[in-house]
């Protein structure tokens, strides 16, 4: 197995959005914010195995405690100190400036559509489109990387290829889709929320080619291979680093090992499949909900 690289740490879920299809679900009413102490013993027990942290929650940049979380995980010696957000908070250029001093190394903000109608709906949070996008400006102006992620839900299938041209105008370094993972609030509201895969790949692959034609990093997440015939290298589980996740109430010391062997599922169709021994399949509840007939078999005939 490969050496751990990275650790994951939830200081909260206390979240100034509701995004339609959130994984985390009612944890913010379950699970009280971890304290400044808290977060701080699990960056030091973390940082004997991995020498990279993301700063997540919940929305971790609403803590009043992040600059000296930040603060302590340089001086612990983290290579990487990325901050996960929705990207609003980053919308004021003092604290993206204060963030910078403190270590953070790139941000992570969500963009989940390219309009504020789509994106402001999927987050249930009036105006938060036009504060990430400010907030992504800013940290472009300061210097730090921005990789942004968006979850493809049944409202933004469509506009996908529309939001990669926007992300490729605001010069983000990356971008990345990933296929909305059906926990949490997503459950609760799967038939709202979960496209079929079938209706996504299409759009998927127009975005992908808009990004590698403007040469920005891109890539997927949760799509099997099947469905990114010509792109599959572009899938981003071959290169998520080995994380530990330090969850609500529980530790995921690989979460490699989670997706495999918990997270996702494997059907019959993967058996006949050439990329059966490198895709990780869909979400287990995909196929629990769907079924197995869109997933058809790649052979080195169709590769060829």
């Amino acid at each position: 197995m490969s050496k751990l690289r990275r650790i994951d740490v939830k200081a909260g879920f206390t979240c100034n959005n509701r995004c339609r299809f959130c994984v985390q679900g009612d944890k913010r009413h379950l699970h009280a914010d971890k304290t400044t102490a808290e977060v701080v013993a699990l960056l030091r027990a973390g940082r004997k195995d991995a020498d990279e942290v993301v700063l997540t929650g919940g929305e971790v940049t609403i803590r009043d405690d992040l600059l000296e979380l930040v603060r302590c995980a340089r001086d612990l010696g983290f290579r990487v100190i990325q901050v996960q957000t929705n990207g609003r908070m980053l919308s004021h250029r003092p604290f993206v400036e204060q963030l910078v001093a403190a270590g953070v190394t790139e941000v992570g903000p969500a963009v989940h559509g390219p309009t504020a109608v789509i994106h402001d709906e999927l987050t249930r949070a009036p105006g938060s489109f036009r504060q990430t996008l400010k907030g992504i400006r800013n940290a472009k102006r300061l210097g730090l990387p921005v990789i942004t992620n968006t979850v493809i839900a049944k409202a933004n299938v469509v506009e996908l290829p529309a939001l990669a041209r926007l992300l490729v105008a605001l010069q983000v370094d990356q971008f990345q889709l990933a296929f909305v993972h059906p926990l949490g609030t997503a459950a609760d509201r799967f038939a709202e929320v979960v496209p079929r895969l079938s209706e996504v790949q299409p759009r998927v692959l127009q975005a992908l080619a808009i990004g590698q034609a403007a040469g920005v990093r891109c890539m997927t997440e949760a799509i099997p291979l099947c469905f990114l015939p010509g792109v599959e290298h572009l899938a981003a589980e071959a290169i998520i680093p080995r994380t530990k996740i330090f969850d609500a109430d529980q530790v995921i010391d690989d979460y490699t090992e989670f997706r495999l062997h918990e997270g996702k599922a494997k059907g019959p169709p993967c058996q006949q499949c050439r990329y059966d021994d490198r895709c990780e399949g869909p979400w287990r509840e995909y196929p629990e909900h769907f079924g197995w007939d869109e997933f058809v078999p790649v052979t080195d005939e169709d590769a060829g």
